[in-house]
């Protein structure tokens, strides 16, 4: 039997929606990240280092692969376009649920859910109609006293008490998701819009023209200059460490300064400077041989590790905490006990505790009504 179109988008969009196609390629991202901190990358690392680390048989072969610039092969950018579809579309197929509960939480606790739901506790009370409304009164104080705002939920023939903590906490995985897309999209866009090119100066020189590898060049909105290059070796002659002191120039001025080393390079205006060669030139003296990179994406790239700091504090330090408070009556028996809940969205021991705590102090605040109960009362107990 063959598919229809709708039927074929409505698998499709369950399989890219789905939480184990984003773990899949999100684990693929983080293993193809791995393996370009485990790679020498171009053109933090040096050609000289790159040739002395790899065979040419094996550097070609990386090349050709892109996994000496693994973060801006079209590979990577396409595996990371795909993880940022499927945490768009999770986002979208969960947010309507996620969002009803947000933003209309639920107030009163009906039998069903009464039964079910714990932890909870239930307090008896003195059977009268007035203690119904000082027993409420009495579980509002205790629950101010434990930074609860209290707000009294009225049905037809029913009242009782709603309470709750960090709301918005039901809300950190979208600020999670958020932050992942704006990582993904700043890496993009580096991918695409970002180049890399070289510079060479001699010491003294400056120059804003970067030259690429197919040939073209490119200008920079400022000049760059070479005030000295050095290098020191090992007792064997071998290098040691390149060290070339740039000074950045804007209209004339000297606007900013870096002595650079090899994975130290010079920031200025979104483009980087790394250290990749050095050596002398004839008459000219020495000259210090530059890779240039232009990085679009990066504000957009920290301002998602800024919100995912944002999103997983939310995460594992608040807790949607949600308490109802409710007087029941027992409809066999015609006792009057007060039923208290409480549920939290993880942490579930510690919430436990203070649920705990809570009843504790909704009992001591139940202290003075039933002391001054009238004799044979029923008073409250658990």
């Amino acid at each position: 039997m063959s598919l229809g179109p709708r039927s074929i988008f409505r698998k499709t969009w369950r399989t890219v929606a789905s939480v184990e196609a984003g773990v899949v390629l999100l684990i693929l991202v983080v293993i193809l990240s791995a393996v370009g901190t485990i790679v020498l990358q171009r053109p933090v690392t040096s050609a000289d280092e790159m040739q002395s680390a790899y065979s040419p048989q094996v550097l070609r072969i990386l090349d050709a692969v892109g996994l000496t610039d693994v973060f801006h092969s079209w590979w990577f950018l396409g595996l990371l376009f795909l993880v940022s579809l499927c945490i768009v579309a999770a986002s979208i197929d969960r947010l309507p649920h996620r969002w009803r509960y947000f933003s209309s939480p639920y107030r009163y606790p009906d039998e069903g859910f009464r039964r079910a739901n714990r932890p909870q506790k239930s307090l008896a009370l003195v059977n009268a109609k007035a203690f119904e409304e000082s027993s409420l009164v009495a579980a509002e104080r205790a629950l101010q006293s434990k930074g609860y705002n209290p707000e009294r939920v009225v049905r037809q023939d029913h009242i009782g008490i709603f309470a709750e903590h960090h709301r918005i906490s039901e809300l950190a995985v979208y600020i999670v998701h958020s932050s992942l897309l704006l990582i993904f999209f700043g890496a993009i866009v580096d991918g695409l819009w970002g180049w890399r090119g070289t510079m060479n100066l001699n010491e003294g020189q400056s120059s804003n023209v970067v030259a690429m590898r197919d040939g073209e060049t490119r200008t920079l909105p400022f000049y760059l200059r070479c005030d000295a290059a050095g290098e020191e070796n090992y007792k064997d002659g071998t290098p040691k460490r390149m060290w070339s002191k740039l000074a950045v120039v804007k209209a004339g001025q000297d606007v900013q300064k870096k002595e650079i080393v090899v994975n130290d390079p010079l920031l200025s205006s979104g483009f980087r400077f790394y250290q990749s060669s050095y050596g002398t030139n004839g008459t000219l003296g020495h000259f210090t041989e530059l890779e240039v990179s232009h990085e679009p994406g990066q504000w957009v790239v920290w301002s998602g590790v800024v919100l995912m700091g944002i999103g997983l504090a939310f995460v594992f330090y608040l807790v949607h905490m949600r308490i109802w408070v409710v007087p029941v009556r027992d409809p066999k028996t015609g006792k009057l006990s007060l039923w208290i809940g409480g549920s939290a969205n993880r942490n579930r021991d510690g919430f436990e505790k203070r649920f705990n705590d809570l009843v504790a102090s909704i009992e001591n605040e139940l202290k003075p009504l039933t002391c001054s109960a009238p004799d044979g009362a029923t008073r409250f107990g658990r």
